[in-house]
Protein backbone atom coordinates (compact mmCIF):
# COMPACT_ATOMS: atom_id res chain seq x y z
CA UNK A 1 0.00 0.00 0.00
CA UNK A 2 0.88 3.40 -1.24
CA UNK A 3 1.26 5.84 2.11
CA UNK A 4 2.94 8.73 -0.05
CA UNK A 5 -1.07 9.69 -0.50
CA UNK A 6 -2.28 10.09 2.68
CA UNK A 7 0.39 12.81 3.12
CA UNK A 8 -0.87 15.26 -0.09
CA UNK A 9 -2.90 18.02 0.44
CA UNK A 10 -6.29 18.21 -0.98
CA UNK A 11 -5.35 20.82 -3.16
CA UNK A 12 -4.14 20.24 -6.51
CA UNK A 13 -1.25 23.51 -6.22
CA UNK A 14 0.06 21.84 -2.04
CA UNK A 15 -1.30 25.07 -0.40
CA UNK A 16 -3.93 24.81 2.72
CA UNK A 17 -4.37 28.34 3.31
CA UNK A 18 -3.86 31.55 1.53
CA UNK A 19 -0.80 32.21 3.56
CA UNK A 20 0.88 29.30 2.41
CA UNK A 21 -0.06 30.36 -0.96
CA UNK A 22 1.13 33.60 -0.92
CA UNK A 23 3.70 33.96 2.29
CA UNK A 24 3.64 37.59 4.13
CA UNK A 25 5.54 39.00 1.50
CA UNK A 26 2.57 38.43 -1.43
CA UNK A 27 0.11 39.22 1.14
CA UNK A 28 1.59 42.85 1.48
CA UNK A 29 2.15 43.03 -2.33
CA UNK A 30 -1.53 42.35 -2.22
CA UNK A 31 -2.51 44.68 0.23
CA UNK A 32 -0.61 47.17 -1.76
CA UNK A 33 -2.30 46.67 -4.51
CA UNK A 34 -5.68 46.88 -3.44
CA UNK A 35 -5.10 50.51 -1.88
CA UNK A 36 -3.22 51.60 -5.34
CA UNK A 37 -6.16 50.30 -7.03
CA UNK A 38 -8.61 52.11 -4.43
CA UNK A 39 -6.25 55.04 -4.34
CA UNK A 40 -6.64 55.36 -8.27
CA UNK A 41 -9.68 54.08 -9.92
CA UNK A 42 -12.99 56.70 -10.17
CA UNK A 43 -15.40 53.27 -9.23
CA UNK A 44 -14.24 53.33 -5.78
CA UNK A 45 -14.53 56.65 -5.00
CA UNK A 46 -16.86 56.42 -2.32
CA UNK A 47 -14.84 53.79 0.04
CA UNK A 48 -11.59 56.12 -1.16
CA UNK A 49 -12.99 59.20 0.62
CA UNK A 50 -13.76 56.84 4.20
CA UNK A 51 -9.54 57.09 4.15
CA UNK A 52 -7.17 58.95 5.22
CA UNK A 53 -4.98 61.27 2.29
CA UNK A 54 -2.11 58.78 3.37
CA UNK A 55 -2.67 54.79 3.03
CA UNK A 56 0.19 53.21 3.67
CA UNK A 57 -0.61 53.43 7.56
CA UNK A 58 -3.90 51.44 6.68
CA UNK A 59 -1.59 49.08 3.99
CA UNK A 60 0.48 48.30 7.05
CA UNK A 61 -3.22 47.43 9.12
CA UNK A 62 -4.35 45.77 6.41
CA UNK A 63 -1.77 43.52 5.54
CA UNK A 64 -0.90 42.41 9.49
CA UNK A 65 -4.85 41.61 9.68
CA UNK A 66 -4.82 39.61 6.01
CA UNK A 67 -1.49 37.69 6.98
CA UNK A 68 -2.92 36.78 10.08
CA UNK A 69 -6.59 35.76 8.63
CA UNK A 70 -4.93 33.80 5.93
CA UNK A 71 -3.31 31.62 8.23
CA UNK A 72 -0.01 33.42 9.50
CA UNK A 73 1.39 34.82 12.66
CA UNK A 74 -0.99 36.22 14.58
CA UNK A 75 0.90 39.73 14.52
CA UNK A 76 -2.07 41.83 13.98
CA UNK A 77 -4.27 40.42 17.29
CA UNK A 78 -0.71 40.68 19.28
CA UNK A 79 -0.44 44.29 17.93
CA UNK A 80 -4.16 45.62 18.46
CA UNK A 81 -5.66 42.52 21.02
CA UNK A 82 -8.64 41.87 18.83
CA UNK A 83 -9.63 40.74 15.12
CA UNK A 84 -13.03 42.85 15.11
CA UNK A 85 -13.40 44.59 12.18
CA UNK A 86 -17.06 45.74 12.84
CA UNK A 87 -15.96 48.48 15.66
CA UNK A 88 -13.27 50.34 13.61
CA UNK A 89 -15.69 50.47 11.03
CA UNK A 90 -18.75 51.86 12.60
CA UNK A 91 -18.08 55.34 11.54
CA UNK A 92 -18.54 54.90 8.60
CA UNK A 93 -21.59 53.91 6.47
CA UNK A 94 -20.94 51.13 4.52
CA UNK A 95 -23.77 49.42 2.48
CA UNK A 96 -23.88 47.04 0.10
CA UNK A 97 -22.20 49.64 -2.65
CA UNK A 98 -19.27 50.62 -0.31
CA UNK A 99 -18.93 46.52 0.03
CA UNK A 100 -18.78 46.10 -3.22
CA UNK A 101 -16.29 48.95 -3.87
CA UNK A 102 -14.18 46.78 -1.57
CA UNK A 103 -14.60 43.40 -3.28
CA UNK A 104 -13.54 45.29 -6.52
CA UNK A 105 -10.26 46.67 -5.14
CA UNK A 106 -9.17 43.08 -3.88
CA UNK A 107 -10.59 41.12 -6.71
CA UNK A 108 -8.55 43.69 -8.78
CA UNK A 109 -5.70 43.33 -6.34
CA UNK A 110 -5.58 39.22 -6.50
CA UNK A 111 -5.46 40.19 -10.86
CA UNK A 112 -3.00 42.49 -10.49
CA UNK A 113 -0.43 40.22 -8.42
CA UNK A 114 -1.26 37.45 -10.56
CA UNK A 115 -3.15 35.11 -8.10
CA UNK A 116 -4.16 31.45 -9.30
CA UNK A 117 -7.21 30.67 -10.29
CA UNK A 118 -7.68 27.83 -7.33
CA UNK A 119 -6.44 30.76 -4.39
CA UNK A 120 -9.28 33.36 -5.99
CA UNK A 121 -12.11 30.83 -5.32
CA UNK A 122 -10.52 29.94 -1.78
CA UNK A 123 -10.72 33.47 -0.79
CA UNK A 124 -13.80 34.29 -2.85
CA UNK A 125 -16.51 33.20 -0.28
CA UNK A 126 -14.65 34.15 2.92
CA UNK A 127 -13.69 37.84 1.54
CA UNK A 128 -17.54 38.30 0.34
CA UNK A 129 -18.21 37.63 4.43
CA UNK A 130 -15.54 39.89 5.70
CA UNK A 131 -16.85 42.96 3.59
CA UNK A 132 -20.52 42.36 4.29
CA UNK A 133 -19.45 41.60 8.19
CA UNK A 134 -18.68 45.21 8.31
CA UNK A 135 -21.59 46.68 6.45
CA UNK A 136 -24.12 49.09 8.99
CA UNK A 137 -26.93 49.71 6.61
CA UNK A 138 -28.93 48.29 4.05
Amino acid sequence: MDNNNAAEDNTMSGYNTPFEALGEEGIRQLTSAFYDYMDTAPEVAQIRAMHGKDLGPMKERLAEYLISWMGGPQIYAEKYGSMCMTSPHKPYAIGPAERDQWLLCMDQALEQTGADEELKQMLKGPMFAIADMVRNRD
